[in-house]
């Protein structure tokens, strides 16, 4: 296999896979300077630079999940009516399909998008489902959402939460997840929730082991039914957490760069990717939130190869995982990872 260095447009010119993209990560700077100017918000829309330090992480930014959070702060401002979610919403499956991504499933906070003028959670459910469903027709990439909850919120917003999205099944929704700072915040007051939904039919994937250890992940697993983990680099603090992701073929939903900028992985680390690969853990790559990270998921294949050494064989393998471990019905999945395959041996020798 050809294992020479490659560039960033031969990365960009692979079919992909995402499983874990955050549409309130997503925004367009140029549509944020827009919104910003036309609303007469009280952000720098004269000195785009210094928006852009508001709302994407720089490279003197301390590498802290204080620091990467920050951005969201900014970042919510602009969630203050119907059409700008719509709109965000359709240039996030738009950018994916500029990166070819063949797949995506794109995560949603409803309290997040709701919050700035108080929008009913429903509503603004309906919305980002019209407009993936008018975005995957035109741009061509098969687009599925994930409602997402927040450690920090009450389980009662999560109960709102999940049954909305247990109502919207199959009609643009098929999964939930629960996100936030997992340091500060259990998963096993969330488990009535989760598991109630998993009953209904709702597929489930959590963050763990990002800013909390292991043993978070083996609480995903065991106690919220966990068929993805978000992030799990730190997997490797407990062997019992390796052990169990193994037996249960548990995915893991990897984002390199968001590791390294939200300070989960030390600058001068070596990034567990290789090791999860090499250990029998099923790994996928993802960007997690591209437009703070100012990022593509194409940049993320280059990092896995050319910075951290991951074979180009086995990057095949964590874009075709993406496939078979989406939440897409068994014939859905199977087309689509046919065509995926196919064009990967062609590009990859």
């Amino acid at each position: 296999m050809d294992n020479a260095p490659k560039s960033k447009e031969f990365y960009k010119s692979l079919p992909k896979v995402e499983l874990h993209r955050h549409l309130e990560g997503s925004l367009r700077l140029s549509t944020m300077l827009e919104l910003a100017h036309a609303w007469g918000l009280n952000l720098p829309v004269a000195d785009p630079p210094r928006l852009r330090a508001m709302v994407q992480v720089q490279s003197s930014d301390p590498p802290t999940s204080t620091n990467f959070l920050s951005k969201f702060e900014t970042l919510r401002l602009f969630f203050r009516s119907q059409e700008v979610i719509s709109r965000v919403t359709r240039e996030a499956v738009a950018d994916a399909a500029a990166d070819n991504v063949r797949y995506m499933e794109l995560r949603f906070t409803p309290v997040a998008l709701s919050n700035a003028k108080k929008f009913p959670l429903g509503e603004v459910m309906d919305w980002v489902i019209a407009s993936t469903q008018q975005a995957e027709h035109d741009f061509g990439v098969t687009t599925r959402l994930i409602a997402s909850v927040n450690r920090h919120e009450s389980v009662s917003i999560a109960e709102q939460v999940a049954s909305l999205a247990v109502e919207r099944l199959n009609k643009g929704i098929i999964g939930l997840d629960l996100a936030g700072a997992e340091g500060k915040f259990p998963a096993q007051p969330f488990e009535g929730v989760f598991k109630e939904a998993c009953k209904a039919g709702m597929r489930i994937t959590i963050h763990a082991g990002e800013w909390g250890g292991a043993e978070n992940i083996i609480e995903a697993i065991e106690l919220l039914n966990a068929e993805r983990i978000g992030h799990g680099v730190r997997v490797f603090e407990n062997p019992n957490a390796v052990a169990l992701a193994c037996e249960r073929g548990t995915t893991f939903e990897v984002c390199p760069t968001s590791n390294y900028q939200s300070g989960v992985i030390a600058p001068h680390e070596h990034h567990p990717l290789p090791r999860m690969i090499e250990s029998g853990l099923c790994v996928t790559l993802n960007t997690d939130d591209p437009s703070i990270s100012n990022i593509a998921l194409s940049d993320e294949c280059f990092l896995a190869c050319e910075r951290l050494a991951m074979p180009l064989d086995q990057l095949k393998t964590t874009i075709t995982n993406g496939i078979k471990a989406s939440f897409l019905p068994n014939g859905s999945r199977e087309t689509i990872l046919h065509q995926i395959h196919h064009e990967l041996a062609g590009a990859i020798q």
